[in-house]
């Protein structure tokens, strides 16, 4: 199925909209009600070198997905999947709720899938979709939690 560049930029401005939409729901107060994950700075620095790792993993699926060049989209979905999971520090492990755990271990396998389908069907708005589903748990993970470091505590 071949898609054309234009519908991809249609769909990732409504993707936009979307996401603006949903921060207008959700104003910011002076109270953060999100769960303080209390880490080391180091365990702050692995957890969000990760989450940049993802961030920069989406970049390249969503510029591969512009293109239609689908093995570049499985590569870059199968390099967040759970190849990219390490092994956590029992200390740090012990700190994390495990529903956020969960979450993490989810998202690792959704982008494996991702890889899969992409590989096999080929079908951009598939991808597109799928990819749509795993930012969403992103997001629920951001609203659900902050990290903070007891330096950072000692500042607010």
């Amino acid at each position: 199925m071949k898609h054309h560049p234009i519908a991809l930029v249609a769909l990732l401005s409504l993707t936009a909209v979307h996401a603006q939409d949903q921060h207008a729901q959700h104003p910011t107060s002076d109270h953060d009600a999100r769960v303080v994950l209390e880490l080391t700075s180091s365990e702050r620095v692995m957890i969000l070198e990760e989450m940049r790792m993802f961030l920069t993993g989406v970049q390249k699926m969503t510029g591969a997905l512009g293109q239609q060049d689908m093995p570049a989209v499985a590569e870059a979905a199968r390099d967040m999947g759970q190849k990219m999971v390490h092994e956590v520090p029992p200390a740090l492990r012990a700190k994390l709720p495990m529903e956020f755990r969960q979450l993490g271990f989810s998202v690792h396998r959704d982008f494996d899938q991702i890889a899969l389908d992409a590989d096999s069907l080929k079908d951009v708005s598939y991808s597109l979709g799928q990819l749509s589903a795993t930012l969403q748990k992103c997001v629920a993970c951001h609203a659900t939690y902050q990290i903070q470091t007891p330096a950072l505590n000692a500042r607010h």
